[in-house]
């Protein structure tokens, strides 16, 4: 298998490798980058075999995007979901879009010992606005959403953040009483959604990105980011993915946030980006 990301951020790699047990590209970079570059794609395949019922095949594969590695904007996930869905169909086989996320799920669920979520694969494979809560997935409806993406030029480990957070679930009460105040804003978020008001949307990120913060998932340079935001008018802002480093994402449709993250010491990039309501799609070259 040969696998062609020219644009993540690890610089760019071409390499080729036996994907079986053991396979291992040799390059001169850390095990961590090799593993963040190459895991994911390993197992998307072999979900993608699986599915068609093949077992000696192989893929030259090219990624491009444009969304930092590891900063909590769902990278790993589109990567997988796109791999899938793009191995399956030359292997004759189309999934439906919750087959898709299904199988999605289960290789960031394998790459991540177990810590992964449903929601971004979810989202991935479906476009829009989505639910999640355990096992139950399902799309929700929202108005056009004006999102800012700021990210610091970092990425935090998910593994060490996702652990010290039950760390402190199990150490403290009211630690648990925060996870569950989360879950609740995030509730009252959905209805806000489905009313269309997008200050009250912002308002609950500010909670949010709160009690992460106080959760210990936060660093400086996303706080400081989430509040160039909000002094710039940003209706709400908060950190996205594990923490620790990456990105914060902004609600605002007025120029005024990405302009201000721009000029933020410690935000390397800032962009803006829309709600795909589409998903994963075979677009011709």
């Amino acid at each position: 298998m040969a696998v062609h990301a020219d644009d993540l951020t690890l610089d760019g790699f071409t390499v080729e490798y036996d994907a079986g047990e053991g396979g291992r590209p040799d390059v001169a970079v850390s095990d961590s980058l090799v593993e963040a570059g190459i895991g994911y794609v390993n197992e998307a395949i072999a979900q993608a075999t699986d599915a068609a019922g093949v077992d000696d095949v192989g893929f030259d594969i090219t990624i491009e995007s444009s969304i930092p590695l590891g900063a909590g904007l769902g990278s790993s996930a589109a990567v997988v979901v796109a791999t899938i869905d793009a191995a399956t169909r030359e292997l004759g086989v189309e999934l439906d879009s919750k087959a898709l996320a299904e199988r999605a799920y289960e290789v960031e669920y394998t790459v991540q010992d177990g810590e992964a979520s449903r929601a971004d694969t979810f989202c991935s494979a479906t476009g829009g606005a989505v639910r999640v809560e355990g096992d139950d997935c399902r799309t929700i409806e929202a108005p056009d959403l004006p999102f800012v993406i700021g990210y610091d030029g970092g990425a935090g480990d998910t593994g060490a953040l996702v652990a010290g957070v039950r760390k402190l679930r199990e150490d403290y009460d009211f630690a648990a009483d925060t996870v569950e105040a989360i879950g609740d804003i995030v509730r009252t978020g959905e209805r806000a959604l489905a009313e269309g008001d997008l200050s009250e949307v912002g308002r609950l990120m500010n909670f949010n990105h709160g009690l992460l913060e106080a959760l210990g998932v936060s660093s400086r340079s996303l706080d400081t980011m989430v509040w160039a935001a909000r002094d710039a008018g940003a209706l709400g802002a908060k950190l996205t993915g594990a923490g620790g480093g990456g990105c914060i994402v902004a609600l605002d449709q007025t120029p005024e946030t990405k302009t201000a993250l721009e000029f933020t010491p410690g935000c390397e990039e800032a962009f803006r980006a829309e709600l795909d309501t589409e998903g994963v799609r075979q677009e011709s070259r």
